[in-house]
């Protein structure tokens, strides 16, 4: 595998994927079940799913640990979807209810929601707790992430 190439893990099937250098997630499908790897929309996961995805996915990520009591939580949930839309080509969205996955969100270490965590090349690269919105949300995945908004 070359250094540009990323891994993605597919959620459906649980295969993993080879992505080329330079490709967009836009288009790319699963080679074994044919379900799409972007995730325009953040994607509901497991603590059994987040560890599959934490071993084998080196592509770039961000997931939400957040709790549906939580009113900070709420408030970023339409940003965080718009962000998923804006920058699907390069970056998968995740969500994780801390409630009903306790085990992970422990190994995580997460002390409150909501909070973000950025993976890139098979390891965490940014940490954030407390609500993001907006243009301030975007600024935070650029900057942890490399990547433009405006190439989407």
């Amino acid at each position: 595998m070359s250094a540009d190439e990323q891994m993605i893990y597919c959620l459906a099937c649980g295969v993993t994927n080879r992505i080329g250098a330079g490709k967009s997630l836009s288009a790319a499908k699963c080679g074994r079940c044919g379900q799409a790897l972007a995730t325009p929309v953040p994607v509901d996961v497991t603590s059994e799913q987040l560890a599959a995805l934490q071993a084998k996915d080196t592509g770039a990520s961000v997931l939400d640990v957040w709790a549906p009591w939580c009113g900070p939580c709420k408030m970023m949930a339409p940003h965080f979807e718009a962000a998923a839309s804006k920058f699907s080509g390069d970056v998968r969205f995740f969500k994780l209810n801390s409630d009903t996955n306790q085990p992970a969100a422990a190994q995580l270490q997460i002390r409150g929601v909501p909070t973000l965590i950025a993976r890139k090349g098979g390891r965490q690269v940014a940490h954030k707790a407390g609500a993001q919105t907006g243009r301030a949300l975007e600024a935070w995945i650029e900057t942890a992430l490399n990547v433009s908004s405006t190439a989407n």
